[in-house]
Formats: C-alpha cells, sequence, structure tokens
C-alpha cells in the first residue's frame, strides 16, 4: 500500500487540560471547537490555507488583543480528520493513506482548502495522490472504495466510488498472469505467496468480500456482464463473500439465546445479505456447490427468509442433491432450533426426484439416486436419536425415499435400530412396524448375521433373515462360502426362552394357559429343511410370535 508524506516539521500538537495545542514561541490567538474538542492554535497559518476559517473569522468581533473563538461542527472525519488538516496549515509532517485519504479530503473540502485560497493546497495534492497511487494499487482502491462508502454511501459529491469501483473491475478483469499486485489469498492448504507458481483464478474474491453489500453487488453484475468468468468463479466468490457476513445457523442461535449478542437489526441484516447472495447465484448447474445451498437454506432458517427464497434455494439444492453429505441435511427448524426441519429435507428429496420424471432413467442417474439413498440413510441414523421423533414420522421419513433409490438396505436396517435403541418405550407392535421397511434379501451378510442376534430385532424379522440365509447358504455351498450363522431352532427357542422370561413378570393374566401353550412350544423341535412343509409352517405359526408361512415373500410385512 502506497503513502504521501507532506510537511517537514517534527508533530508538536500535544494535550494540556483537555485543551489540543501546538508548541510555539507565539502566543495562540485563536480558539477553535471542534465537536468536543477544544483547540488553541494560532489564526495566521489557518487562515492562508482554509477558506472556511477566514469567513469565520471575519464575522467574528475580532479585536487583535483578544483571543478569537469559532466553532466547526460536523466535520467529516471528526476531530482527527480537522487536526490533520491543521497540522498541514502548520508545515508539520503528516502521512497520507488509503486508510485516511477519505477523511483527510472530506475535511479539507468541507475547511475550502483549495487553489483560489492558497496555492499547492491540501485538496491538490490530495486529487494527485488519489489518480497516482491510490487508483494504480489494488488493496489501496479497495480501502478507500469502503472508507468512502461508510462514509457517505451513493452520495459521492468527491468523486471518488465510481473510479475506485472501475479500478477494480479493471484489475479483476486482468489476465491472472499480469496480476503484478498484492492480494490476500488464505484458502486452507494453499501455497504461501512464495511458493505460488501461478496466480490463481480467483485472487480477487477474498479482498472484494471486504466491501459493503451494495458495493459487492456492483462489482459481481460488473464482471458477470462481460461473460468472461465461468459461472463457477461467481459462485466461489459468493461463497467467501457468504462465509465472511453471514454467521453459522450455530452461531445464530446462540446470539439469539444471548440478548446482548445481537440488536434488534441483527436479523434482518443477516436476512437482506443471504437473499441478495441468493439473488446473485448463476442458474447454470454447479455454480455453486451443494454443501453451500444447504447452508444458506440452514441460515434463511434462521433468519426468517422469505418464502420465495426458500423455495429457490429447495429448488436449487434438489437438482445438488447428490453432491451433499448427510450433515448437510440437518437443518434446524424455524420454530425450534432444537428440533430438525423435516419438511424442508422433504422438499428438497422431492425437487431432487422430480427431475428423474422429466427425463429418462439413465446410468448416471441410477448412480446419483444410489448414492442419493446412501446418504439419505445416514440422515435417518442422525434423527434416530431424537427423543421427540415419533414412529409414524420415522416410518414416513424412511418411506419418502423410493425403492429404486435404496440398492441395499444396511443403512437403513442401522438407522432402525438405533431408533429402537434410542426408544426403548417402543410397542412390539412398533417394532414390528419399523422391521416391516427392511427387505432382508438386501441386507449384506454381515448386517444380516447382525441383525440374527440382535435382541432387538422381533422373531417375525429374525426367521425370514433365517430363512434367506439359508437360501444364500444353499446356493453358495458349491463355492464353500460359510458364515458362522445359528440354526433356527436355537435362535427362536432363544427368543422364546427371553418371551417367557419377560412375561412371567408382566403378563399375568391366563398364565396357566400360555405357560402351557408356551411349553408345548419350547417341547417341539423345528426341522431346517430347504422347502418347509404347510404342517411345518402351521406349527411355526402356532408360536408365540405368531410366525409367518416361511415360503411366502421374505420381505416384512
Amino acid at each position: 500500500m502506497k503513502y504521501m508524506k507532506l510537511g517537514t516539521k517534527p508533530d508538536t500538537f500535544y494535550t494540556e487540560e483537555a485543551v489540543r495545542s501546538v508548541m510555539s514561541d507565539v502566543p495562540a490567538d485563536l480558539i477553535i471547537q471542534v465537536n468536543g474538542t477544544k483547540y488553541l492554535l494560532h489564526k495566521f497559518p489557518l487562515l492562508l490555507k482554509c477558506g472556511l476559517i477566514q469567513r469565520l473569522w471575519s464575522n467574528t468581533d475580532n479585536e487583535t488583543s483578544q483571543l478569537v473563538s469559532i466553532s466547526v461542527h460536523n466535520i467529516p472525519g471528526g476531530e482527527a480528520a480537522f487536526e490533520l488538516c491543521a497540522k498541514f496549515c502548520y508545515g508539520i509532517s503528516i502521512n497520507l493513506s488509503a486508510h485516511n485519504f477519505v477523511p483527510a479530503i472530506s475535511a479539507a473540502k468541507f475547511l475550502q482548502m483549495t487553489e483560489s485560497v492558497a496555492k499547492g493546497n491540501l485538496i491538490t495534492k490530495l486529487e494527485l495522490f488519489f489518480e497516482a497511487c491510490i487508483l494504480q494499487g489494488w488493496k489501496d482502491s479497495i480501502v478507500t472504495l469502503q472508507s468512502m462508502w461508510r462514509q457517505s454511501g451513493w452520495l459521492d459529491e468527491h468523486r471518488i466510488v465510481q473510479p475506485c469501483l472501475n479500478s477494480v473491475i479493471e484489475k479483476i478483469l486482468a489476465h491472472p498472469s499480469q496480476v503484478t499486485w498484492s492480494y490476500t489469498y488464505t484458502r486452507p492448504g494453499y501455497p504461501k505467496k512464495h511458493q505460488r507458481k501461478s496466480t490463481p483464478k480467483d485472487w480477487w474474491t477474498e479482498d472484494v468480500s471486504d466491501l459493503d453489500l451494495d458495493l459487492f453487488r456492483s462489482v459481481i453484475s460488473t464482471i458477470r456482464s462481460t461473460r468472461k468468468f465461468p459461472a463457477a468463479l461467481i459462485g466461489e466468490a459468493l461463497h467467501v463473500y457468504a462465509c465472511k457476513h453471514l454467521p453459522s445457523p450455530q452461531e445464530i442461535q446462540e446470539q439469539a439465546q444471548s440478548s446482548s449478542a445481537q440488536t434488534d437489526h441483527t436479523p434482518s441484516k443477516h436476512r437482506h445479505v443471504l437473499e441478495s447472495i441468493v439473488s446473485m447465484i448463476p442458474a447454470e448447474l454447479g455454480s455453486v456447490s451443494g454443501s453451500f445451498l444447504f447452508r444458506l437454506l440452514k441460515v434463511a432458517n434462521c433468519v426468517g427468509a422469505s418464502p420465495s427464497i426458500k423455495a429457490e434455494l429447495v429448488k436449487r439444492s434438489g437438482r445438488q442433491m447428490d453432491e451433499i453429505t448427510a450433515n448437510d441435511l440437518i437443518i434446524p427448524s424455524s420454530t425450534n432450533p432444537q428440533s430438525h426441519d423435516f419438511s424442508a429435507v422433504e422438499a428438497v428429496l422431492e425437487n431432487y426426484l422430480a427431475q428423474f420424471h422429466r427425463r429418462e432413467e439413465n446410468e448416471r442417474m441410477m448412480v446419483s439416486m444410489t448414492k442419493v439413498g446412501k446418504v439419505y440413510d445416514s440422515y435417518l441414523q442422525i434423527t434416530a436419536r431424537e427423543s421427540t421423533l415419533s414412529v409414524s414420522k420415522f416410518i414416513a421419513l424412511a418411506e419418502f425415499l423410493p425403492e429404486i433409490a435404496r440398492q441395499e438396505h444396511d443403512g437403513l436396517y442401522q438407522a432402525i435400530n438405533i431408533y429402537i435403541e434410542e426408544h426403548p418405550e417402543l410397542s412390539k407392535e412398533d417394532r414390528k412396524k419399523l422391521c416391516r421397511l427392511i427387505d432382508c434379501h438386501k441386507l449384506s451378510p454381515e448386517t444380516r448375521a447382525n441383525a440374527i442376534a440382535n435382541d432387538h430385532m422381533p422373531l417375525r424379522t429374525i426367521v425370514q433373515l433365517l430363512f434367506v440365509e439359508q437360501e444364500r447358504s444353499v446356493r453358495a455351498s458349491s463355492s464353500k462360502e460359510a458364515y458362522a450363522i445359528p440354526s433356527w431352532n436355537e435362535i427362536v427357542n432363544a427368543r422364546v426362552a427371553q418371551d417367557d422370561a419377560k412375561r412371567s413378570t408382566d403378563e399375568r393374566e391366563g398364565g396357566y394357559r400360555q405357560k402351557e401353550s408356551v411349553a408345548g412350544a419350547r417341547g417341539e423341535k423345528i426341522r431346517v429343511a430347504p422347502s418347509p412343509s404347510p404342517s411345518e409352517a402351521k406349527t411355526a405359526k402356532d408360536r408365540e410370535e405368531n410366525i409367518g408361512q416361511f415360503g411366502g415373500k421374505h420381505k416384512t410385512k
């Protein structure tokens, strides 16, 4: 960043009893009140350079033997800017840069330090510095632009904002090989500046993200209109800006819980930034990542974005659902941040599946849908731990994914098992309903073995798993595949014994008849055969768990 030094005298300004003054052998004869600060100065250095001070002096009763007091209020840049101009009048050394250029030129114009008042006055020197240094630099233009914008917005009476914007855009559009100026680039894993062999294409995104939203939007809209940049590069700039100016959903929740951490304007400010970013996302598929879209959707829920913005994010997220992870689907509820927004996930999944209705199914789409199915089942495993999630809602979520997307049911089994473990109050009927979702044929051998030994699984499901395993063993016997799977007798009799022990404590009505039935069931021997006869099926059906015929469909009904 470039600097300009004016003046040669040492700084002799000092403070005494809350009054700012300057060391001099000549007594002070001018008091200037600037907002809340009093300055005890000399009239001639200031009158020679400042047209406003001249006019105010002429309007006072200025007897030579008395101190003259004048007030200068509402000066741009405040006391610091006024003191900078005063030091220039005294010839005291001052350093100018992009950081103090805007308050300096604003104060100089306010004090009328023009060429008509004195040759080589401050305004002329500042304008030369602006043209020769600030507009030629990258960060100089960014800093000056932001400083000017915060002070006056689009009220650019000094003609600074537009030249700085033009300078910034011109440098962004330059080929990366022509970038010779310093820039900020702190991507994780990217080489340090002295180790870089070439300039990255998105070198400009971090520095531009420092701009206020309206300036950033102006830069993005201008470079998009040139059609020189791919949509993904514009999307990267939006991603960097969002990361800097939008808090994470967790941070928003923490701010909402802490009244001291936010003002009344905080949610509306975040909402404005979010909606502006969404409106700037290029229409091209893949211009931003699926994870970024889901992050925006989470923030939209937390800040109360408009329904149209949410609908747009749901639509875009659905188009790129095969790029995400299970954690991306964890969207906090807008009404209860401690709960999940299942309706938003269902809406996204519905938009994703709509693509398959509009196009012919091909291999790429099937690969995509299979990937989404695995991610969705991982999402079910996370939500299964939510204590307030009802059985009916969990089943509805599991069934929302079409069967064609589940090439295997290992993930679904894990989700159901977690739900049963986390909800020990479930009735036997509820467990049966859950396990009816599992297609035993779509479980891997390892998962089937785990499920057969799982005490949480209903006996009906265990028997169906055993029958599928028996079929697989017969088919695999020629290739000498073998798994340590317990026999049907061992599993069924063990489970009946477990149920018998539970019933002895909890169910006493009709005990003699029930015990006699159970004892009869336990006394029977179950013969394992590839094709069970109807009589054997009937015998199994009479058991406590009311097992269905073995020869039926092996997906639990």
